[in-house]
């Protein structure tokens, strides 16, 4: 046979013989790693961006108020109770609101001290927040009965008693 046979014979091979699959160039792996580092980088924005935020600790923010200003705090307070008890003499305070407001004065003053969120804690959570058994006891005795009991409102005088001494019991 001659060289051209051999030849034709080469180019016309049967059906059954095996050729290898055509290689992807190489343009489609750096887009599909392209495409796989973009849903990385998403995924991780999105939790970047929706985690909650925690607060800057500033030495100012966790010191405990100097004597001065505690000083401060406390006559405050004790002057707004003041207010409270007198507004409630004159007739201008039922005796609920009264001891409602009450309630509201020596919660913001503990929050005020301490940083813990009282004024938004239920007694219980008060209880298990372990704050000035003073406070706990003011809620429970006075300002729950009287703003959520059935009976009589206690008198906001004792109330008033109740909450000079959640002020007076910070040192």
């Amino acid at each position: 046979m001659s060289a051209r046979v051999e030849a034709a014979a080469r180019l016309t091979a049967p059906a059954d013989e095996l050729y290898p699959p055509v290689q992807y160039g190489g343009g489609w792996l750096l887009l599909a790693a392209a495409i796989l580092l973009l849903i990385v980088l998403a995924v991780w924005l999105i939790l970047f961006l929706t985690r909650p935020r925690r607060p800057r600790a500033d030495a100012t923010d966790t010191a405990l108020p100097t004597a001065q200003a505690l000083e401060e705090l406390r006559a405050g307070y004790l002057r707004r109770i003041d207010e409270v008890e007198r507004a409630y003499a004159d007739g201008a305070l039922s005796p609920r609101r009264a001891n409602q407001e009450l309630s509201g004065l020596t919660r913001a003053f503990v929050n005020e001290y301490t940083g813990i969120a009282t004024p938004v804690m239920s007694l219980d959570e008060l209880e298990a927040h372990g704050v000035h058994p003073a406070l706990v006891d003011a809620v429970k005795r006075h300002y729950y009965p009287s703003l959520f009991g059935r009976g009589p409102v206690i008198d906001p005088h004792a109330g008033a008693g109740a909450a000079r001494e959640v002020v007076n019991a910070w040192h």
